[in-house]
């Protein structure tokens, strides 16, 4: 039953991000900031609160008169901030149920996310706590609602040996006293409630805990649009001698109350500690069941919980009960799905050389795609959320357009049969499923805006099944047998760091894809690419020259490994990689992302770690050719994943 609910609450929250990305982006998606929006109300709720506080009288005759003055003398500050006062804390009740649910329906909340699960939940409570004590503070007709039905629920609990409720029987029966304690209250629970969310998050590596500034300028400005065109205001001075009979409710905070006169106190008690007891067991319960040949993987810091079984990969399992972890060739020869095996033993598997060094081998670090586990396990990793947009799918293709744009590169242009499309995140690939059930995997060389197509840029070789087949039989209006999309290259729209492009050969299809998004999306980050090739022909685009022409944040170098003097070449020659560390002394400022055969890709990392490169900025797609098997660590191994043969 709980997999029924996450199968449909993760359609809903699918369904609705893609419908925000389309409007907002995907990196100013707020779907995506749900818990540090949640954040941001309470910082606006903490600076607002102040300031009303400073201008608050607590005596019993006073609350409602300052109230007022606050609202409608400073109507222009004072009546703004009480309004934002307000719709903050609406706010941070919506988006902290909100993350809270997609933690849920998204199976974040078991293992080692129990503790933020159970912390969250004590956050809400103490936040609901504070609302309805806020409530009481204005002293008017829905302050004295509040007052007496919160009075009359908490008298059905055995605790108090005078009802509550007497204190509200008729005017002059509440004191100044009363609202001196209810103030401190008010400051008091919400201090407790900063103290948890900081434990919340701090258990979380990586928490984001602020949202993109355009985020938090759109939601404020959107907060005092609001507060102009409908301002918080108090509903009449409450009097303890009657009974208000029409009231304006909010339902964020008060939603339980209509319930205390309909179903009765204790009823709503049984409710409200029922949906309490739920969340609280729901870590424990509903999880997977295994054998003795299986073993159990648990997340840090995703907090999720996957069955290995026995002879499968990390990644294979991973992938098979829905986690989006970062891979590309799945065949140890990128390091994209490199992470750290906290606790347990594995089997490291058959990889390409260089890949993983001994030194991260002692530091606990394994290939995911590579590394089997022999016994449970507890690894460090990061989910890539951006990867569970787009399903994976099979699709037949048909060849549009077939365009030779080198003596050995072919550029394929393919749309998809019927109304259907293949949605895809820029510098993800593709699989061609060939009739013998083997599979030929290219990057997709456009950008997701044209996802009614897709380009393939396919270099020619030698003895090639597939590769030889589009160059000597394969025509126009061929049908194709597509998978995808796959891969966990992608840009990272997120960030204002300058971004390094480094390509080989035809590893500028993927880069194409990357660029043509950052310019559609409008990225205004600094954007260098350096693609190297052996003679001029293998510059197969002239591309890069016309969108460093247009756009001024992008510039092209390109790199030649073995001109000759008839090539008449006066531009930058050796390894692409070098040409890169001649320019920049210092990389601790960029991202890099690398795209090429997988000897190119290895042989940047060191050097690039070494000028202060982050390891988790260096981004790469490293294409493993079919017919060549590059030097492995323990045994040869067949290539995978990202061929392009």
């Amino acid at each position: 039953m709980i997999k029924l609910i996450h199968r449909v609450g993760q359609g809903i929250f699918l369904r609705l991000e893609s419908a925000l990305n389309g409007v907002f982006g995907p990196t100013l998606n707020p779907f995506y900031y749900l818990g540090a929006i949640a954040y941001l109300m309470f910082w606006i709720i903490f600076v607002s609160g102040f300031y009303i506080y400073f201008f608050y009288d607590t005596g019993v005759n006073d609350a409602y008169s300052s109230v007022e003055q606050i609202t409608h003398g400073q109507w222009y500050f004072g009546g703004i901030l009480r309004s934002l006062h307000r719709y903050a804390s609406d706010g941070m009740v919506l988006f902290g149920v909100l993350h809270l649910l997609r933690n849920f329906v998204f199976d974040r909340y078991r293992g080692f996310r129990w503790f933020s699960w159970y912390t969250g939940i004590a956050v809400l409570w103490l936040i609901y706590i504070a609302g309805i004590n806020g409530y009481w503070l204005p002293w008017d007709k829905l302050a004295q609602f509040a007052a007496v039905a919160t009075s009359e629920w908490l008298d059905v609990l055995p605790i108090f040996s005078v009802p509550l409720a007497r204190n509200f029987l008729e005017q002059g029966s509440v004191n100044d006293r009363f609202f001196s304690l209810l103030s401190l209250i008010h400051m008091g629970v919400p201090l407790g409630a900063f103290v948890l969310i900081w434990i919340h998050t701090q258990r979380v590596p990586q928490a984001k805990t602020s949202p993109p500034r355009a985020i938090t300028i759109g939601l404020i400005l959107a907060m005092i649009v609001l507060a102009l065109i409908k301002p918080a205001l108090s509903q009449g001075h409450a009097d303890l001698d009657s009974s208000p009979a029409v009231l304006n409710m909010d339902w964020f905070y008060l939603w339980s109350y209509p319930l205390l006169y309909s179903w009765g106190p204790a009823k709503v008690w049984m409710l409200v500690g029922g949906i309490t007891g739920f969340l609280l067991l729901l870590p424990f319960v509903g999880g997977v069941k295994r054998n003795k040949d299986e073993f159990e993987i648990t997340t840090v810091p995703c907090g999720r919980m996957v069955t290995a079984r026995k002879g499968e990969t990390i990644l294979e399992a991973a992938l098979h009960q829905g986690l989006n972890f970062p891979y590309v060739c799945r065949d140890g020869a990128c390091g994209a799905c490199k992470g750290k095996i906290l606790r347990g033993t594995v089997d490291y598997g058959t990889y390409q050389e260089g890949v993983l060094t001994d030194t991260e081998k002692a530091d606990g670090k394994a290939l995911f795609c590579c590394a089997k586990p022999l016994s449970d396990l507890e690894i460090e990793c990061h989910e890539v959320d951006e990867l569970g947009k787009f399903p994976i799918k099979t699709m037949k293709f048909r060849v549009q357009k077939m365009e030779r744009a080198a003596p050995e590169v072919m550029l394929l242009e393919l749309r998809p049969e019927g109304d259907e499309q293949m949605n895809f995140i820029a510098g993800q690939y593709i699989a061609v499923l060939l009739d013998d059930g083997t599979k030929r995997s290219y990057s997709i060389a456009n950008a997701p805006h044209e996802s009614n197509q897709l380009q393939l840029h396919v270099r020619l070789v030698p003895g090639g099944k597939f590769t030889g087949h589009v160059f000597n039989g394969m025509k126009e209006g061929d049908v194709l047998q597509i998978e995808g999309p796959l891969g966990s290259f992608f840009l990272h729209e997120e960030g204002d760091k300058p971004i390094i492009f480094m390509s080989g050969g035809c590893g500028f299809g993927s880069i194409k894809g990357m660029v043509e998004h950052a310019f559609k999306i409008g990225l205004k980050r600094p954007m260098t690419l350096y693609w190297g090739a052996r003679t001029p022909a293998d510059l197969y685009s002239s591309l890069p020259e016309k969108w460093q022409q247009e756009h001024e944040n992008f510039k092209f170098i390109p790199v030649l490994s073995e001109p000759k003097p008839e090539h008449g070449w006066q531009g930058r020659t050796g390894l692409v990689h070098e040409a890169i560390l001649q320019d920049h002394q210092h990389l601790d400022g960029y991202q890099v992302y690398a795209c090429g055969s997988p000897e190119m890709v290895a042989v940047g990392r060191a050097p690039f770690m070494a000028r202060g490169l982050p390891e988790d900025q260096y981004y790469s797609d490293a294409f493993s050719i079919a017919c060549h098997i590059a030097p492995v660590a323990k045994a040869s191994v067949s290539s995978e994943g990202v061929t392009h043969e």
